[in-house]
């Protein structure tokens, strides 16, 4: 079953979990996404956190996906911050380096899908 970037729908998102985390100056999420056990990527985890949640200008960074066994079930923890210099403070660095790798991988994709479109 295929489903549209934005998933159409953000019903599916199920806060656990929102602390206000005041010593580390951020915003810690547990969220579940139930109906995308396998089909979710950690960029479209993180638009439907910025819409469903009002965070446009704010850092949000997915620390964590984790599927449930035998179940249609994603479980994630996600990180908001106000400020990105803060962000590269706290979180390790192999983390933002694994982002703007899959985000360069998703626009090289973008890329390539509009160039077949412009040579047809």
């Amino acid at each position: 079953m295929k489903y549209p970037k934005d998933f159409g729908y953000m019903s599916i998102i199920q806060t656990v979990n929102d602390v206000k985390n005041t010593f580390l100056s951020r915003r810690e999420l547990v969220c579940n996404f139930t109906g995308l056990g396998g089909k979710l990527k950690k960029l479209e985890a993180v638009d439907m956190i910025t819409k469903e949640f009002k965070l446009s200008g704010k850092v949000v960074i997915p620390m964590r996906l984790q599927t449930h066994v035998g179940k249609p079930l994603v479980t994630g923890t996600f990180y908001v911050y106000d400020d990105e210099v803060l962000a590269k403070k706290h979180i390790n660095p192999v983390i933002f380096e694994r982002l703007e790798k899959s985000k360069a991988k998703q626009a090289d994709a973008e890329s390539t899908a509009t160039e077949s479109e412009k040579s047809e």
